[in-house]
C-alpha cells in the first residue's frame, strides 16, 4: 500500500477494498501516506472501500505460537481475500466479479498464489493496464538495491542499522538530531541536536561523505569528528550544477574549496551522518532535466527547492514532460548513486504560468489548500444572516459608539476596530475583533451590525490603564479608513467630528504608549517590506515599491500590542496551567557577531548585553554623511534574532518576549488569519464566564502539541510569502530589460556580496565568480568584514550601483540576477562577466 499510494489516487483506479490490517500497517508507517489512503476512501467517485477484516468473525484469526506479528497480518490479509471471493459468488449478478490481490510482499504473493488467491505485485498489474501506459511512470521503486545504477562504484558510507544506532544514541557515541540542507551551499548542512547537549546544539556537516544520503528534515543520527577536523560554516555559494553522476572528483575538488584556513574562534562541532533514524521525504515539485541520450528513459529531475538533491527518475513521458513543474517522490537511495531514485507522481502545468507557480509555492511550503469538504462547510451560518435576540442576551450593545477600523489600502479581512472617547476626566479606549467569518461576516465592516470582542480600558491622560475589562459585544463601525485616510483626519485642521476626534486621542495615547515600551527597552528594528501594484485585468505587478509607514500604523500597532499583553495577562492569571502564548527568546551572543563587525567597521559601537542595550546603542548609531546607515543596522539586527514562538504556560518558565520588552504575551487581535488567536478568544471568553470550556482547551499536553504545529504552520506561511514576493518581482522585471539602481551591501561572502536596493525593498546576491567565465582574484576578510575583487575592495554598508534583470536561463530556477556596475572592477576579466 505505501508503495502504491501514488497509483491508488489515480483517477483509472477504481473499486478497491482496503483492509483494516493494512490501513492500521499504513498508519504506523507514515501518518501522510495514512491521510492520503483515508481522502481517497472517502471520495464517492472512487469506489474505495475500507473492510474492518479484524472485527468480523469470519475474518478475524488468532496469531499462532512461534508466529510474528507480520506473519500474522500476512495470513488475515490473505483469509480476508479468501472470504471476500466466497462473498461475492453468492451475489447473484450478470457479471462475475474477480477479487485480485496486490501486495508488494512477495512470500506473500507466493502463499496467496498456492492458496488459489489471484495476486499480483503492483508493478505486475499496472504493465498488465495496456492502455493506460503512462501509469507505468508512477511505480514506487521496491528497493534501494533493485534499482541501483549500473556502475556498481560505491559512493557512500554504509548506514549503520537502526538498532545499533539507538544504542549509539543512548550511550552517547551518536547524537540524534534533524537535518537540515544548506540553500547556498549543496556540500553542507547543519544538524540540530535533539535533546539537551547545548554544547553541541548544531552541529556542521560538510562533504558529499559526510552527508551520507540524508535529505532536508531527515531525523539523523551523527557521530561528531575530533576537533583537530572541525570546520567552520562556510562562505562560499556552491549549487549543483548537475554535472555527469559519475564525475565525483569534480565534487572533490569543490570540497577542496570549503577547506580553506579559517580563524580558530570561528571553528564549530563538526561531525558525520552514520544512519537514517527517520525520513521525512514528501512529494517533492520541480522540473525534469530530460537526458541527452535519444530515446532514453532514466533522467533526472531537479527540485524547486535546492536543498533538495535531484533525484533519478524512469519514464516514458520525457518529450511531454519537459518544460512542466511535475511532482516526484523519493523511492530510496543506494549507496553507488550520486543520487536518490524516485518515480513520477503528476504533472501541474507549464512552468511559468502563474496558476502553476501558485500551485509549486503552496505543495513546497506545505500549505493547506485543499477546498473545504462539504461537511465543513455545512457549518457555515445561512445567509442572510442577522444578529437575533438570542445573541443580544449574551453581549454587550456597542454599537452607539463611533468605532472605526483602520487598516491597508484593499483590506477586506477587517480584524479590528478602535474607539476613544472622553470619560469624566479620564479616557475610554475600546479595541474590538470578530468573531465570525473572513472577508464578510467576519470582518468588521463600515456601516453594518457585526458581533466582536471588546477590550476596554479605562486610561488616563498619561496613557496610564485604571481599569481593563473584556466583553462579548455588538459594534456597528462607522468608518472602514486607510492609514493614510486616517491621517489625513488626524492633520486636517478642518475635521473636528467624532470619528476624527477619537482618532486625535487614540494616536496621542499611542505616542506616549511607544515611547513608554521603547524605554523598557522594546526594541525598533527594521525589515524592508513592498507592496505591488497589479494590473486590474492581467493580474501581473506593474510597480513595486517598499511600503510607507505613517503614524496611524504606529497607533494601530500601539493598541494592537497592548490589547495582546492586557489578554494574555488575563488568560494566564485565570488559567496558569495551559494558557497559550507568545515568546521571543534572546538571541545567543553570537548571533550578533556580524551585526558587532559591520557596525565597527563605520566606527560605531552596538551593545548587545541587554534588548535596552542594543535598543539605545542602535539609537545613537548613525552619520549625519549617511542617513540610510541606521535603517540598515536595524535591518541587520532583525536578522541577528530569534523566531518568536507559541507555546503553553504550564510547559515552559521562561514567558519574556525579547523584542517588545514585555515579560508575557499572546496573540489576540487578528483571529481572522491566525488560529492561535482562535483560542486565545475561546480562553479569554472562558474567563470572563462568556463560554464553556471543553477537554482539549485545558488539556496543557494537547494544547503544547497545538502550538508546535501552529510554529510549523507559521514559519512555513513566512517561507510561502517570501517565495510569493520573489515571484511577483520575477514578473514585474520580465519585461523591463536591464534596470540600473543604488543599493547598499548587506553581507560579504567570499565569492559574492548580498546587497539591498531601498527603492524596491528587494535583495540580491552580486557572484564574482561564474561558471565558464574567467577567474577573477578574490580576497575574503571575516573580520572588517570585506570582499577585494582584484583591487577594488567592497566593505558592508558600502553604497554601491547594480544592473538588476532576470536570469531566465534556467526556467526552473528563473532569478533576478545582479552585476556591479559602481565601484567599476577594474579587470578585463569582470567586463566579461558583465557582457
Amino acid at each position: 500500500m505505501y508503495c502504491s499510494i501514488d497509483i491508488l489516487e489515480d483517477p483509472v483506479i477504481k473499486n478497491v477494498i482496503v483492509l483494516q490490517t493494512v490501513l492500521q500497517e499504513v498508519r504506523n508507517r507514515s501518518a501522510p501516506v495514512y491521510k492520503r489512503i483515508r481522502d481517497v476512501i472517502q471520495n464517492p467517485e472512487k469506489h474505495f472501500y475500507s473492510f474492518t477484516n479484524e472485527h468480523h468473525r469470519e475474518t478475524y484469526i488468532e496469531q499462532g505460537r512461534g508466529e510474528s506479528s507480520n506473519d500474522r497480518n500476512d495470513r488475515a490479509i490473505r483469509v480476508a481475500v479468501k472470504w471476500y471471493n466466497e462473498h461475492l459468488k453468492k451475489i447473484e449478478d450478470e457479471e462475475k466479479i474477480q477479487v485480485i490481490f496486490l501486495t508488494n510482499d512477495r512470500t506473500n504473493k507466493e502463499k496467496a498464489l498456492e492458496e488459489g488467491i489471484t495476486a499480483y505485485t503492483c508493478e505486475e498489474y499496472i504493465k498488465s493496464l495496456t492502455a493506460n501506459p503512462d501509469l507505468v511512470d508512477r511505480l514506487a521503486c521496491v528497493s534501494d538495491e533493485g534499482k541501483e545504477i549500473e556502475s556498481g562504484k560505491i559512493i557512500f558510507p554504509e548506514h549503520i542499522p537502526l538498532s545499533k544506532l539507538q544504542q549509539g544514541i543512548k550511550s552517547g557515541i551518536y547524537l540524534q538530531g534533524t537535518y537540515r540542507a544548506s540553500r547556498d551551499n549543496y556540500l553542507e548542512a547543519t544538524v540540530w541536536v535533539h535533546g539537551d547537549a547545548e554544547e553541541n546544539k548544531e552541529i556542521i556537516i560538510q562533504g558529499l561523505k559526510h552527508l551520507n544520503r540524508a535529505v532536508h528534515e531527515d531525523i539523523v543520527a551523527v557521530e561528531l569528528l575530533a576537533k583537530d577536523e572541525w570546520v567552520a560554516p562556510s562562505s562560499v555559494v556552491l549549487q549543483d550544477d548537475g554535472q555527469n553522476e559519475d564525475d565525483i572528483e569534480n565534487e572533490e575538488e569543490k570540497e577542496n574549496i570549503l577547506k580553506t584556513s579559517v580563524n580558530k574562534d570561528m571553528l564549530r562541532p563538526t561531525g558525520k551522518v552514520v544512519g537514517i533514524i527517520k525520513r521525512n521525504w514528501r512529494p517533492f515539485c520541480g522540473m525534469l532535466s530530460k537526458s541527452q541520450i535519444k530515446e532514453a528513459r532514466r533522467h533526472l529531475f531537479t527540485p524547486a527547492d535546492r536543498r533538495i538533491p535531484r533525484i533519478r527518475i524512469e519514464t516514458r513521458q520525457a518529450d511531454t514532460l519537459e518544460g512542466q513543474r511535475i511532482i516526484v517522490a523519493i523511492d530510496g537511495w543506494p549507496r553507488n548513486s550520486r543520487y536518490p531514485n524516485g518515480h513520477f507522481v503528476k504533472s501541474l502545468g507549464s512552468a511559468g504560468d502563474k496558476e502553476t507557480e501558485t500551485e509549486v509555492l503552496l505543495l513546497e511550503h506545505d500549505v493547506p489548500h485543499q477546498p473545504f469538504s462539504q461537511a465543513v462547510l455545512s457549518f457555515l451560518p445561512k445567509m442572510p444572516w442577522s444578529i437575533t435576540e438570542q445573541d443580544m442576551k449574551y453581549r454587550e450593545d456597542l454599537r452607539h459608539l463611533y468605532v472605526c477600523s483602520v487598516d491597508p489600502p484593499g483590506c477586506t479581512d477587517i480584524d479590528d476596530a478602535l474607539h476613544c472617547r472622553e470619560y469624566i476626566k479620564n479616557l475610554e479606549i475600546k479595541i474590538h475583533t470578530y468573531k465570525l467569518l473572513s472577508s464578510n461576516l467576519c470582518s468588521l465592516r463600515s456601516n453594518v451590525d457585526r458581533l466582536a470582542f471588546s477590550c476596554i480600558w479605562e486610561m488616563n491622560h498619561k496613557a496610564e490603564i485604571l481599569k481593563t475589562r473584556f466583553t462579548k459585544s455588538i459594534i456597528n463601525s462607522k468608518a472602514s479608513l486607510t492609514y493614510a485616510e486616517a491621517q489625513m483626519r488626524i492633520d486636517s485642521a478642518t475635521m473636528n467630528d467624532d470619528i476624527t476626534t477619537s482618532l486625535r486621542g487614540l494616536n496621542k495615547l499611542a505616542k506616549i504608549l511607544k515611547k513608554r515600551r521603547i524605554d523598557n527597552g522594546a526594541l525598533t528594528l527594521s525589515s524592508p517590506e513592498v507592496r505591488f501594484h497589479m494590473d486590474s485585468e492581467t493580474h501581473d505587478p506593474i510597480d513595486l515599491q517598499t511600503k510607507e509607514l505613517k503614524e496611524t500604523n504606529s497607533m494601530v500597532e500601539e493598541f494592537m500590542l497592548l490589547a495582546n499583553v492586557s489578554v494574555a495577562q488575563k488568560i494566564y492569571e485565570e488559567f496558569p496551567e495551559f494558557a497559550l502564548l507568545r515568546k521571543h527568546p534572546a538571541p545567543p551572543p553570537s548571533n550578533y557577531d556580524i551585526l558587532v563587525k559591520a557596525a565597527k567597521s563605520k566606527n560605531l559601537e552596538i551593545k548587545t548585553d541587554s534588548a535596552k542595550a542594543l535598543a539605545e546603542s542602535l539609537d545613537k548609531a548613525g552619520s549625519p554623511t549617511f542617513p540610510y546607515l541606521n535603517t540598515l543596522l536595524r535591518i541587520l539586527a532583525t536578522r541577528c534574532m530569534m523566531q518568536a514562538v507559541y507555546f503553553c504556560s504550564g510547559m515552559d518558565n521562561d514567558f519574556h518576549h525579547y523584542g517588545l520588552a514585555s515579560p508575557i504575551y499572546t496573540h489576540f487581535t487578528s483571529p481572522i488569519r491566525r488560529y492561535a488567536d482562535i483560542i486565545v478568544h475561546r480562553l479569554l471568553a472562558v474567563a470572563i464566564g462568556a463560554d464553556s470550556t471543553y477537554p482539549e482547551l485545558t488539556d496543557k499536553h494537547k494544547l503544547a502539541d497545538m502550538c508546535k504545529n501552529l510554529n510549523y504552520r507559521h514559519k512555513m506561511a513566512q517561507y510561502a510569502q517570501r517565495a510569493s514576493v520573489a515571484f511577483h518581482t520575477q514578473l514585474f522585471f520580465k519585461n523591463k530589460g536591464v534596470v540600473n539602481e543604488d543599493a547598499y551591501i548587506l553581507f560579504v561572502r567570499k565569492n559574492a556580496v548580498v546587497v539591498l536596493i531601498p527603492k524596491y525593498g528587494l535583495e540580491g546576491t552580486v557572484f564574482f565568480e561564474e561558471k565558464g567565465k574567467p577567474t577573477l582574484r578574490l580576497d575574503y576578510n571575516n573580520e572588517v568584514p570585506s570582499l577585494t575583487v582584484e583591487d577594488t575592495t567592497l566593505h558592508v554598508f558600502d553604497k554601491v550601483k547594480v544592473n538588476i534583470m532576470l536570469d531566465a536561463s534556467n526556467i526552473q530556477h528563473q532569478k533576478i540576477r545582479m552585476v556591479l556596475v559602481e565601484p567599476k572592477v577594474s579587470y578585463k576579466v569582470y567586463d566579461d562577466l558583465l557582457k
